[in-house]
């Protein structure tokens, strides 16, 4: 101890030297004012601490309500599910082809029977046909075959022109006069039926 003394620096002799002064002040003052008790006080304080006053004793803590049990609720009854076995693949027919939707198409009209002779032949009520003054003046001449239906009714129904004249006047002017005849109707077996016939129509300049 007293070699760790003697290797002590002036700085730390001096800082030692305040301790043990600022301890001394501290226990001066603490005399001074009675706060440290004297050496009688000190013993009586010592056999009081010895002889403690009797303590009481703690009374039992009153015991805690018991939470009530739970009723035990019966297990819920579980649904029984039936699982189909899980098949292998089978090939599956395809399924059959749609049957065909069968669309009717309407009867077709009766073909007229065509008449061996000329239309002129079967119709009493007939007038020719008139000439155009137009191909009067062009001197238009030339030959019309008309084909011509007629009705059960023995009315002209249809004309068409079979062979043209050359000259869409003399055409039309055949087609016209055969429009407004009047015909009988050809019979078969008892039954009036749709008849068809040539009609040609010649028209001719005379002196020309």
């Amino acid at each position: 101890m007293f070699d760790a003394l003697r290797k002590l620096t002036p700085e730390q002799w001096f800082g030692l030297t305040l301790v043990i002064v600022l301890h001394g002040a501290a226990l001066f003052v603490l005399w001074s004012y009675r706060i440290l008790p004297t050496p009688d006080a000190a013993v009586t304080l010592i056999v009081n601490l010895i002889n403690p006053p009797a303590l009481e004793k703690p009374q039992p803590e009153p015991p805690r309500p018991q939470p009530k049990p739970r009723p035990i609720e019966p297990p819920k009854p579980q649904q029984l599910v039936a699982h189909a076995p899980v098949l292998a693949d089978e090939p599956v027919a395809p399924p059959p082809p749609p049957a065909p939707i069968v669309i009717e198409a309407p009867p077709l009209p009766p073909q007229p029977v065509m008449l061996s002779g000329e239309l002129s032949v079967s119709c009493p009520e007939r007038s020719p046909p008139s000439y155009p003054a137009h191909s009067m003046r062009m001197n238009e001449q030339g030959r019309v075959v008309l084909l011509v239906e007629l009705s059960t009714e023995g009315r002209v129904s249809n004309v068409h022109v079979k062979t043209t004249s050359g000259y869409r006047l003399l055409d039309e002017a055949a087609v016209s006069a055969v429009k407004g005849w009047r015909c009988k109707p050809a019979i078969r077996d008892g039954v009036a039926v749709i008849t068809a016939a040539i009609q040609p129509f010649v028209f001719v300049l005379e002196g020309r």
